[in-house]
């Protein structure tokens, strides 16, 4: 495996982790509000979680758009015709 995918494949894991951390914290805040015992505006709280949610995804997408080639329906196929 390249460096390249390496890094790739790090950075993937790493938005990935990160949208799952905050979606549990949503789920925590959704299911048990008294979890956020200092925090008055449990709203405030979960709009915040998911701007982060957002931002990771919005790495992954860009990740993935522009360094993870896409193949093309009929690619890798297995059967070369030239």
């Amino acid at each position: 495996m390249s460096v390249r995918q390496v890094l790739i494949n790090a950075a993937r894991s790493h938005f990935a982790g990160h949208i799952n951390k905050h979606l549990a914290n949503i789920e925590v805040l959704l299911e048990n509000p008294a979890g956020i015992g200092e925090h008055q505006d449990i709203q405030e709280a979960i709009e915040i979680e998911l701007g982060h949610v957002a931002d990771y995804h919005d790495k992954l997408e860009m990740l993935t758009k522009f360094f993870i080639p896409q193949q093309t329906e009929g690619d890798d196929d297995g059967n070369e015709t030239d």
